[in-house]
């Protein structure tokens, strides 16, 4: 007797029959009657087809039937689960069932594709989101301010005569102190610039004006003397050239719309009371009052 009492598979069955049990005390008798599952076509297709993506087969008949009985199985202890409260106070559960309410929004808030005239009025009044940085294009000598020390700028000057008189060799590679990125740089935005060379670089890059070499401009490096190839001034592109870029954000905005008008619908129906938290009374947390 004391040998069966220890049998995993005694206290299985105790915990099934209490299980039950409770089920029978706490169920909705309208539930307990509405014992038809049905697996349908489409069930049976949609089981197949997460097979199939996942094994890049086709179950075999064997195999099939399994992941069917797999999901009658699964249907079963989720029925008997819901009907025993167990879903109750339980965040998980009530997170995924949140996320797949979510889904629903998002299906409801799929709205038709808006015309030409509508997005270029979100163009015109979002430019920030589309415009193109300016770009500059340019050559640079650079003077390493810890090698050369007090002779930096003098350095730079010198050349930088040198060079307005065509004195000195055109290929800057050969001139001034080596640079970790180089002397030549194409078609680089204000940002790139800034992560590169410092802020104050850029600032003193823009104020630049003439042709043929300028400077000395200081960088977070020492100085550079400048020759700018190129300017593209910061432009909105047209319509016709971002048109899927403002597609998108119409679209995705729209999309949040609609979600916060469904959600603003749903809580409306419903009375949310949300209590306060009382204040602890300072040296008693924790402790009962003595009186």
């Amino acid at each position: 007797m004391k040998r069966w009492l220890q049998e995993p598979l005694l206290h299985f069955l105790l915990i099934g029959a209490v299980l039950f049990l409770l089920y029978y005390q706490v169920a909705d008798p309208e539930e307990v009657a509405d014992n038809r599952l049905v697996i349908s076509q489409a069930d049976i297709e949609r089981i197949i087809t997460l097979y199939e993506r996942k094994m890049q087969r086709l179950p075999t008949q064997a195999e099939l039937n399994g992941l069917v009985e797999a999901e009658i199985r699964e249907q079963v202890l989720y029925r008997e689960a819901l009907a025993m409260g167990l879903d109750e106070d339980d965040t998980i559960v009530r997170r995924r069932m949140a996320q797949k309410v979510e889904f629903l929004f998002n299906d409801l808030a799929d709205v038709i594709e808006p015309g030409d005239e509508e997005l270029q009025e979100y163009l015109d009044a979002n430019p920030d989101k589309f415009s193109e940085p300016a770009r500059t294009s340019f050559t640079h000598v650079y003077f390493n301010a810890d090698r050369r020390g007090d002779k930096v700028t003098a350095d730079a000057r010198q050349l930088l005569s040198e060079l307005s008189a065509g004195q000195a060799a055109v290929n800057s590679d050969d001139l001034g102190d080596p640079f970790m990125f180089g002397t030549g740089f194409d078609d680089q935005s204000d940002r790139q610039l800034a992560r590169m060379f410092g802020s104050d670089f850029v600032r003193a890059l823009e104020s630049v004006e003439g042709d043929g070499w300028q400077g000395p401009i200081p960088s977070a490096y020492g100085l550079h003397l400048v020759d700018i190839r190129q300017r593209t001034d910061a432009r909105l592109p047209p319509l016709s050239e971002v048109r899927d870029s403002v597609l998108y954000e119409v679209l995705a905005e729209k999309r949040q719309q609609a979600n916060q008008a469904f959600y603003k619908a749903l809580r409306e129906r419903y009375q949310v009371i949300v209590e306060e938290r009382q204040p602890e009374v300072p040296g008693t947390s924790g402790q009962e009052s003595v009186q």
